[in-house]
């Protein structure tokens, strides 16, 4: 059970939302796929895979090509996959989401996408699924559910040949914080890094929950951290430039910007989908 606590480190991370993403040689590339992308994760023979509107699918990022996987929600319009991480074993996990978010809905699933392009129902009641990722070691799966009346972050046993979870239990209960638990990462000393939505922040708290620090944000809306870099030790952090539940503060002029900082450990490297 996660205990919030007094915070060990305050700091800070800095962005400019002006500035034009580029990659490591300079050249910027887009693509304009026409469907609402949740998450993607790269794939052993080439591509992505990538949770979206329609479902899961394979995209040809030279060509922009979607090839259909399999939509487990065909027959709910109303709703989007969401946040998606490739686990330790090669399989692809993703879960719905409202679209438009429904404040009272907790209808929604974190599903596993296996190689073979079966998809497997985990776990059902969900608001807005988001914060997946994984402990160091594979063993320990980690989601959250960042609807204003659970904005809970849980822990389940996994195992990374299968896929399969069990023992859920609560790793943080984000009530009594500035802010609900939107996308997660965890760094190489295993602990958890979660985006407080809305908060302002974003929060690293230890293998049992504790909260261990916090980085402020120049915006109301932080939305996904992650580590990058050659040396994975810069820590990225995405921001929603407009929408979500709760209404934009005024005088946001990053809202929407790409941030970044080192805050002095490293990150894990992300798996590749086997299929």
């Amino acid at each position: 059970m996660a205990r919030a606590g007094a915070t060990a480190l305050l700091g800070r991370c800095q962005g400019r939302a002006d500035q034009p993403l580029r990659s490591r040689n300079g050249q910027e590339r887009n693509r304009d796929l026409g469907v609402h992308i949740g998450s993607f994760g790269f794939r052993r023979n080439g591509g992505l895979v990538a949770a979206t509107k329609n479902g899961f699918c394979y995209l040809d990022f030279e060509t922009g090509v979607f090839s259909p996987i399999a939509d487990p929600e065909a027959d709910r319009p109303e709703t989007t996959l969401n946040d998606g991480r490739v686990g330790p074993g090669g399989q692809f996990f993703a879960g719905s989401m409202g679209d438009p978010i429904l404040l009272d809905r907790l209808d929604h699933v974190f599903y596993r996408l296996d190689p073979d392009g079966t998809v497997t129902a985990l776990v059902d009641g969900i608001g807005t699924s988001n914060g997946l990722a994984f402990s160091p070691d594979g063993k320990t799966l980690y989601h959250s559910d960042s609807l204003p009346v659970v904005r809970t972050i849980w822990a389940w046993d996994h195992d990374p040949a299968t896929g399969a979870i069990e023992n859920r239990r609560v790793f943080v209960d984000t009530h009594h914080l500035p802010g609900r638990p939107d996308g997660g990462c965890v760094d190489a000393e295993g602990f958890y890094w979660s985006a407080l939505v809305d908060g302002w922040q974003i929060a690293r708290f230890d293998p049992d929950g504790k909260l261990e620090r916090v980085l402020s944000i120049p915006v109301q809306k932080p939305s996904m951290p992650c580590f990058g870099g050659p040396d994975l030790d810069t820590l990225y952090v995405t921001s929603i430039g407009n929408g979500g539940t709760v209404p934009m503060a005024p005088d946001q002029p990053l809202a929407g910007g790409l941030f970044a900082c080192q805050p002095g450990m490293k990150g894990l490297p992300e798996p590749m989908f086997a299929g």
